[in-house]
């Protein structure tokens, strides 16, 4: 099966992500989200992003354009979902949510379309189990910010078939990314490495070995990073962070992954990083 249609479950910061990559790429891209005001600030951002590509001179201006017009927006699943050949949930990493949207997609969406999810932790078993075509049901994982970064984990549950397991292989490399075969488990691996290296961190600062800028400057410096752990944290969002540390740490029981008192503190207030001009960071100016 060749994949013409894509649909994207979530306008946020992933999804949309999701969104352009996709449509750059020439699919038709299909977006859905719960209100009218989420899927505009989602279609904004992404034009935002392919601007930057155009100031840039990776695009033209016409292939933006022409990126735009393949994205259609729609607040119903049905209308949006019915006849995409793959599915890609970007919704809230909270696992009633995500089971409801596969239930949904799987009642909705033809017989032979792949459902996909972007989760970073929740197991694509236990979302696979609430739909009829477990076997069509797969983990196709981006990293943060989509437009800009290479890698996608692939994860293939105990009965995702081979066969669902190549079309989005394939799919993967024709949007220009590279992919990773991973098997299902919680955080898969970019995520159990990165939640428990950020989480450390905060331990670090929690017990007052050092301050946060400093945290981060030493391991900018140390291992040639980009940015540090709370620069990352706040990058990613707070209550993100928070949530998957903490469906790791519940499906395993592994203390390590058990999310650091700040860190549910702050997603309590909403200083939950750029998003909300606050996190361990000020972005109010």
């Amino acid at each position: 099966m060749d994949i013409k249609k894509v649909c994207v479950i979530g306008a946020g910061v992933m999804g949309s992500g999701i969104a352009q990559v996709c449509a750059q790429s020439g699919y038709e891209t299909n977006v859905i989200d719960i209100s009218d005001d989420i899927l505009k600030r989602g279609l904004e951002n992404i034009k935002k992003s392919l601007s930057k590509f155009v100031e840039k001179g990776k695009i033209t201006k016409e292939m933006m354009d022409e990126t735009v017009g393949r994205i259609k927006l729609s607040t119903s699943r049905e209308e949006g979902a019915k006849d995409a050949d793959l599915v890609i949930e970007a919704a809230s990493e909270i696992i009633d949510i995500k089971k409801d949207i596969f239930s949904d997609l799987d009642k909705i969406c033809p017989e032979h379309t792949i459902l996909a999810s972007n989760t970073s932790t929740i197991p694509i078993s236990l979302l696979g189990s609430v739909t009829r075509r477990q076997d069509k049901v797969i983990g196709i994982h981006f990293m943060n910010p989509v437009p800009l970064m290479r890698g996608v984990e692939v994860i293939k549950s105990l009965v995702t078939s081979e066969d669902t397991l190549n079309i989005s292989l394939k799919f993967v490399n024709s949007i220009g990314k590279e992919s990773v075969v991973v098997k299902d488990s919680p955080g898969f691996i970019s995520n159990r490495i990165m939640t428990i290296f950020v989480n450390e961190a905060v331990k670090l600062y929690e017990a007052g070995l050092s301050t946060i800028e400093d945290i981060d400057k030493m391991v900018r410096l140390s291992f040639n990073w980009p940015m540090g752990p709370f620069q990352l944290i706040d990058l990613i969002g707070v209550d993100i962070v928070h949530d998957m540390l903490e469906s790791i740490y519940q499906e395993t029981g592994w203390e390590r992954y058990k999310p650091t008192p700040l860190l549910k503190r702050m997603k309590e207030v909403g200083w939950l990083g750029r998003k909300s001009n606050k996190g361990f960071y000020d972005y109010s100016e």
